[in-house]
């Protein structure tokens, strides 16, 4: 025999392999029969509902965290479900899930035994809060319709950024980003988000600042839900969206930022003009307003045309001959009525001399009367009035006469 080779009957027999079904079903077994039914104390965590109706959810305490589902059939039998951070008793058995080889819960009943501790902690934070009117519509501040910088706090290696990040090159790529890297989840995450928005803030070069993550469970959001967070996204002096989970989770991050957008995503949309449909809009703003113009030169045009064919324009001295001729028979009809008007005061200035003439002295005196006057040259009326020896003029048609009364004859009175 050849020195180095074995004996055929020495040959050590191996088991044959097992393939990753047979390990995770040999797993099942032993799981299911070993330990059957359970009644396992947590906080319910991520509970969702999917279309099939099933119920899917998390049990976690401090130190660890066990997948766990209701099905349908077993769901609507027990109407109220709980919500994210209550704590329960849930009854069931635990199974294999063998396509992914995990061990989860099968829940098939609930006993509630209060509000969980994360729950109670959010709903005491956001009270607090709010009564410091860190919520309120007032101090909220409208975002940058057309921003220039954004700033984002996320982590650097999450889907959120990259998701974010996609949206905004894609709908403006003309955006300047800055991105202030923090982690989002764990021991420490609330510091470095407040600290990488103070940061941004400080630095003031950005027009609107994005503070959010993917989406997850109560505790893996929790970051959002401290104190520290809030107070540095009230700080702020830049506007701030806060896109942190799903549609469905709310976070204390998003109470007090000026926006909340619902996903990351959402948030990148909100933020970021779509250039592309910017320009539609301002084609067809200066197709309108082409138009407009278009119209108001033709109409422009069209009054021009009326007014050039004119006769007056076409033949400016007729225009002017025909006002001369027009002027001359108004100054005619100007003289008529001065002469007209000049006769009629000539006659009534007539028939007026006529009457004062009437009513002259010089006019009585040429018919033989006579005017006397005493003599201080007042005239005499009544005889009475002189004395023997008084001297009187008489005032005559022509000249007068001076004489002295020799004899008085007094009138008879007359009566009243």
């Amino acid at each position: 025999m050849r020195r180095g080779l074995r004996h055929p009957a020495r040959e050590v027999a191996k088991p044959d392999p097992l393939t990753v079904s047979e390990v995770t079903r040999r797993i099942k077994g032993l799981l299911e029969t070993g330990i059957g039914a359970v009644t396992v104390e947590g906080e319910v965590s991520g509970i969702k509902t999917s279309p099939s109706g099933h119920v899917y959810f998390s049990l976690k305490d401090e130190y660890a965290l066990l997948d766990a589902v209701v099905w349908k059939s077993a769901a609507t039998r027990m109407g109220d479900l709980p919500a994210d951070g209550e704590k329960v008793l849930a009854k069931g058995r635990l199974a294999v899930y063998e396509p992914r080889g995990r061990y989860q819960l099968v829940v098939t009943s609930f006993l509630k035994t209060g509000a969980g501790d994360l729950w109670r902690r959010f709903e005491e934070l956001k009270t607090k809060l709010a009564a410091e009117g860190l919520f309120d519509s007032e101090r909220k501040v409208p975002l940058p319709e057309s921003p220039k910088t954004v700033g984002i706090v996320t982590s650097a290696a999450g889907a959120a950024l990259r998701d974010m990040l996609k949206i905004l090159r894609r709908r403006a790529p003309n955006l300047r980003i800055v991105v202030a890297p923090a982690s989002v989840q764990g021991k420490g995450a609330a510091a470095e988000i407040a600290a990488a928005l103070a940061a941004l803030d400080d630095w003031g070069g950005a027009d609107v600042v994005v503070v959010g993550r993917g989406g997850g469970s109560l505790e893996d959001l929790w970051a959002f839900n401290e104190e520290a967070v809030a107070r540095a996204i009230a700080a702020m002096r830049t506007p701030v969206v806060s896109a942190v989970g799903h549609e469905t989770d709310f976070t204390i991050a998003d109470f007090v930022a000026d926006a909340r957008a619902a996903t990351p995503s959402e948030a990148a949309e909100r933020i970021a003009p779509d250039q592309g449909r910017l320009r539609e809009r301002i084609a067809h703003a200066a197709a309108m307003l082409t138009r407009a113009l278009s119209g108001a030169v033709r109409d422009r045009r069209t009054r021009l045309e009326g007014v050039a064919a004119r006769q007056a324009y076409r033949r400016p001295l007729d225009m002017y001959m025909t006002l001369w001729q027009r002027l001359d028979e108004a100054a005619s009809r100007l003289d008529a009525a001065a002469r007209r008007n000049l006769d009629q005061v000539g006659n009534r200035v007539e028939i007026a001399a006529a009457r004062l003439q009437g009513l002259s002295p010089l006019d009585v005196l040429s018919r033989g009367y006579a005017v006397v006057l005493d003599r201080v040259g007042n005239p005499l009326v009544d005889a009475a009035d002189a004395a023997i020896g008084d001297g009187i003029t008489a005032i005559l048609r022509r000249g007068g006469l001076t004489a002295r009364v020799d004899g008085v004859e007094p009138g008879e009175p007359e009566k009243g």
